[in-house]
């Protein structure tokens, strides 16, 4: 794949600008730890809901998108899909809590929540555990489908793909702090819609292909159309349909799709102007993620079945390609080798965005959970904040090496995907349920995390190392939700209570209200003492879950309305709109009442 000098020119024009803006905000950003962690807590919601998306927006999302609807259909989406039940809760539930709390990380939840110890202890983990194991899984998955890109687009080995990508990533993250990665995906995702919607349009329009009526009418196409899973194959319908809506949305947790609000999504609310920008931001995050973006990804992925019906069509036209790493979401990285010059320096580029963006937010996150959450904790508490801001710098730089060395491990996306929400299984209600019901402590939290751990390293590791049949996918994910969840409760009702005085302060601080407070609000009625105003017996929670209902479903309307737009079926394509309209009222009234209430207006 040999690129022209405009593509190349369009490219270079691109990452200096990416620099230009980190380094813009450097002085700024290296102040102190809130600076360059939270960007001084007074970011506007859209700029927060559009780093969001572009974080989202990862290099491997399309990769990942590609792989699922070539071998499961458009109906293989749901198993992603389903995650916007999550995100509707956070933006109607959690989102002003995160807010309220005035936390610099999420991670400081636990000894804001908890007492003794096991708070600290918890703490300190986590801060590990997702800083940087999680984390670096997720850098090395995001570089993974760097790799494939960089190998059919440029012609680079996986080491040059991570080493040049990471370079201006890192160079950026570190001197400009969140602010920078703000700015500089709000450029870049601009940038990489244009290029997703271009590359689409084009590649529909392929000769190969032959426009988007010949490949909706074509016979290997037609099978893999269904949003849902055929009605008689109940195999789809479990895997695809009902685990996702069932189970997986409030019992897994996945990175941006956190029960309750959590990683990144919180370090986005925690650093909004206020709680109606925190929600904001995330209303603006899940629209645009669930509902905007799919359909380019996925016409490309279905076009990519009419050029490279098998492995063995990718593997004849990449033969540079290593073949470990051929897999079907190489597919659309094939697909963008037939752009004309220009477009495809623009795509390249819109690339490089997706993959900056994603690189960006998980470095800072990762590195305030080491920097504030166990360096300035644990190991030197008595640091500058210069200190700090440098530690977390160095703490970038760790993360991407570890990160880009795990990459050349994995061979495709999907497996990623799956090692992620197999290990976060069983956890989700825990943190869907920490700010409602005061009996859950910090050995819940430890438990949780402890065994679905190991029943993950059970069943993709040990399992299959004995000789025995390896589970479905969904059935993994069940037996891991199931063995978790038993185990948190237990060890909950087995163990000591947090410490009175803690939950009263943490009440007073976050304001949750509700039923499962009111065996502290009986011990000490002082938990109420000054608090805001609000109507005797008001409890907002309700009308945020009636919100997030109405949400969902407006926002599943502009997604399948979208679809059938494209599948030419005009009058389901408006009527489902229309019926995205009328949520998005209902949204409004009580997105006003749920403001009024709070206020005790």
């Amino acid at each position: 794949m040999i690129l022209s000098t405009v593509d190349w020119v369009i490219i270079a024009t691109f990452l200096v600008a990416s620099l230009a803006i980190g380094l813009g905000v450097a002085r700024k950003s290296g102040k102190n730890t809130a600076e360059f962690f939270l960007s001084g807590r007074n970011m506007p919601w859209w700029l927060l809901g559009v780093s969001m998306v572009a974080t989202t927006f990862s290099a491997d999302t399309p990769n990942l998108v590609t792989d699922i609807v070539r071998q499961n259909g458009v109906s293989g989406n749901w198993v992603w899909w389903a995650f916007l039940l999550t995100g509707m809760l956070t933006v109607f539930v959690y989102a002003r809590l995160w807010r309220r709390s005035g936390m610099l990380t999420d991670l400081e939840f636990y000894e804001l929540r908890y007492s003794g110890k096991p708070a600290a202890v918890v703490r300190g983990f986590r801060a590990l555990y997702l800083g940087v194991f999680f984390n670096v899984m997720i850098l090395a998955s995001v570089s993974l489908a760097a790799i494939k890109q960089g190998s059919v687009l440029l012609n680079l080995s996986p080491y040059e793909t991570v080493v040049i990508g990471a370079v201006v990533t890192v160079v950026y993250s570190a001197v400009g702090g969140l602010r920078g990665v703000l700015l500089t995906d709000f450029f870049q995702f601009i940038v990489a819609m244009v290029g997703s919607i271009a590359a689409a349009v084009v590649i529909v329009n392929l000769p190969e292909v032959g426009g988007l009526d010949a490949l909706l009418s074509n016979e290997s196409i037609r099978p893999k159309l269904n949003i849902f899973p055929e009605i008689g194959d109940t195999d789809a319908w479990i895997a695809l349909i009902l685990i996702p809506i069932a189970v997986q949305w409030w019992s897994v947790w996945y990175p941006g799709a956190e029960p309750g609000g959590g990683g990144y999504i919180a370090q986005r609310m925690l650093s909004a102007k206020s709680e109606d920008h925190a929600v904001g931001a995330t209303l603006l995050f899940n629209v645009a993620h669930y509902a905007l973006r799919p359909w380019p990804w996925i016409m490309v992925a279905l076009a990519s079945v009419v050029v490279f019906p098998e492995l063995t069509d990718l593997s004849e036209a990449f033969p540079n390609v290593d073949p470990a790493y051929l897999g079907h979401d190489l597919a659309y990285s094939a697909m963008l080798s037939y752009l004309p010059a220009g477009l495809l320096g623009l795509v390249v580029a819109s690339l490089i965005a997706a993959f900056m963006s994603t690189l960006s937010t998980q470095l800072n996150w990762g590195a305030s959970y080491v920097v504030h959450d166990f360096y300035g904790r644990f190991i030197n508490p008595g640091a500058s904040e210069r200190k700090k801001v440098w530690i977390g710098r160095l703490t970038i730089v760790i993360l991407m090496v570890l990160g880009g060395g795990f990459a050349l491990v994995l061979s495709n996306a999907l497996q990623a995907f799956n090692i992620i929400l197999q290990v976060g299984a069983g956890t989700g209600l825990l943190f869907i349920l920490r700010w409602f019901w005061w009996r859950i402590n910090a050995w819940s939290e430890v438990t949780a995390m402890v065994v679905s751990f190991a029943v993950a390293i059970y069943l993709q590791v040990v399992h299959p190392a004995l000789g025995f049949t390896p589970w479905s996918t969904s059935l993994q994910l069940v037996a891991g939700v199931a063995i978790t969840t038993v185990a948190w409760v237990l060890v909950t009702y087995l163990t000591k209570p947090t410490d009175l005085d803690r939950l009263v302060s943490f009440y007073r601080l976050a304001r949750p209200g509700g039923p499962g407070w009111a065996a502290v609000l009986e011990k000490a009625p002082a938990a109420l003492e000054g608090l805001e105003p609000r109507p005797a017996g008001t409890w907002t929670v309700p009308s945020g879950i009636l919100a997030m209902v109405f949400g969902t479903m407006g926002v599943y309307a502009i997604l399948f309305g979208t679809g059938r737009l494209l599948y030419g079926d005009l009058g389901v394509g408006i009527a489902m709109l229309s019926v995205a309209l009328a949520c998005a009222a209902t949204v409004a009234r009580l997105w006003r009442r749920i403001s009024r209430e709070e206020s005790g207006v």
